[in-house]
């Protein structure tokens, strides 16, 4: 089903860059307006002004950060700082980090992947996505003609046949490697041979994608594609519009790592949030936990491990001093609550049922405007520290989305609500990127 192609993949000149931990950068939906500036002064050379432009007061429909950046594109790629490998090529990428305490390496495949609309259900999504962010990408590549951060897609390896070829492959020297201040280690190879690339592509071709991370860039890859062939008078299907880059990483990686997005609100009037206990307990059976308890957070991940399938969350901010453990009670109820058009699958979701029965039903809160009272914080002290500093009201801690959820979820064709999964960390802007010309 995937159309999987190798591609002459665009990377930092490492005999002018050698720094490469400095020019790296994040992909855009997680550069914050604080990290944006540090990222221009960390290199001269930073990813970031490709990735993500800083806006300027002056900006202008012929002048502006998209325009920036695709000078900058060609000025680095003439002045050497870039370089255009010359033998289409897919990319193995070993990225190794920390998490708990405990060093991961999560593998992948960079490559570039046939763009296919939805309803074909060869590259399958699971969460809603939003206007903003899939004009911003849209922009960007009218601008560069180029995808400049990977989409992360899950794929099968029946019977670890993929996983043996890149055994095989990582024997060689790495084109990169080098590591983060942060404790992260990249190390990249280049494969070539016209055999194993079409083995690779084999392997996945009877079978679908699952889009982990990129929903935006994948759905404004779609609409590129649509206005691109719209101006064209002869597509052939093989220009490169008609591509995106992904990294594929196999279900069943140790480092597939996926954070639960805890939910942070604020806004809520007092009067109903006088009332929320009461209601909540109509229910969900509600056993309080004290935050000063020894043992408080390995009880809470007892408590949110404790039984698989059945709804469990923990709220923070009715009382500064306690934890309330939430069971649901009866998920029939909950479910009427809902959208009818859902699965029954993502009615179960406990991240649904704060989104829809909770911040919704009980709270009142639409998320037509959920940017004015909803954040996340994919850190639970951190969630409960900003309800003590009074920068939010409650704090809704959740069980992570296993990766199994996920795939279900994306192959009844229904999609999880908005910040769902976080897959930790996220991929590094500025490794290796496709042009499209």
């Amino acid at each position: 089903m995937a159309d999987i192609r190798p591609f002459r993949g665009v990377h930092y000149n490492q005999s002018l860059v050698n720094d490469l931990a400095a020019v790296i950068c994040p992909p855009y939906d997680i550069i914050t307006p604080q990290m944006q500036p540090e990222l221009y002064q960390r290199s001269e050379y930073n990813f970031v002004r490709l990735e993500f432009g800083r806006e300027l007061p002056q900006d202008t429909t012929k002048e502006n950060k998209y325009t920036r950046s695709a000078a900058v594109l060609e000025q680095w790629l003439r002045q050497g700082v870039l370089e255009v490998d010359e033998t289409p090529t897919i990319y193995l990428h070993d990225h190794y980090f920390v998490h708990q305490g405990k060093e991961y390496r999560r593998r992948g495949i960079i490559t570039r992947v046939r763009l296919e609309e939805w309803n074909k259900m060869m590259v399958r999504p699971h969460e809603g996505t939003l206007a903003g962010p899939k004009g911003d990408r849209l922009n960007l590549l009218w601008a560069l003609e180029a995808n400049t951060s990977s989409i992360l897609a899950l794929f099968e390896d029946q019977g670890q046949r993929i996983a043996s070829l890149l055994t095989i492959q990582e024997r060689g020297k790495p084109v990169i490697s080098f590591s983060t201040a942060n404790g992260e280690r990249h190390n990249v190879w280049a494969i070539t041979e016209a055999e194993v690339i079409n083995q690779i592509g084999s392997s996945l071709s009877n079978q679908p994608l699952y889009i982990a991370d990129g929903h935006h860039r994948y759905e404004s890859a779609l609409a590129y594609r649509r206005e691109r062939r719209a101006c064209s008078s002869a597509v052939s299907g093989d220009e490169g519009f008609n591509f995106v880059m992904m990294t594929l990483v196999d279900f069943a990686d140790p480092g597939l790592i996926i954070l639960p997005p805890h939910r942070l609100v604020r806004g809520v009037a007092k009067s109903t949030f006088a009332g929320l206990l009461t209601n909540l307990k109509t229910l969900f059976d509600i056993e309080e936990l004290p935050l000063g308890m020894p043992d408080v957070w390995q009880r809470v991940d007892d408590f949110l491990t404790e039984e698989a399938g059945q709804v469990r969350l923990i709220l923070f901010g009715l009382t500064k001093e306690h934890l309330f453990l939430l069971r649901l009670r009866d998920i029939a109820t909950t479910s009427q609550m809902m959208p009818y058009f859902h699965s029954e699958l993502y009615k179960r979701l406990d991240v649904s049922i704060v989104d829809h029965v909770i911040l919704e039903e009980l709270l009142g809160l639409s998320h037509d405007r959920e940017e004015a009272f909803l954040a996340y914080s994919y850190d639970r002290l951190d969630a409960v520290n900003k309800v003590l500093r009074q920068e939010y009201q409650l704090a809704f801690l959740l069980s992570p989305v296993r990766a199994e959820v996920i795939k279900a979820i994306a192959d009844a064709g229904d999609r999880m609500p908005r910040k769902s999964t976080y897959f930790y960390p996220k991929l590094p802007s500025g490794l290796v990127f496709h042009r499209l010309t």
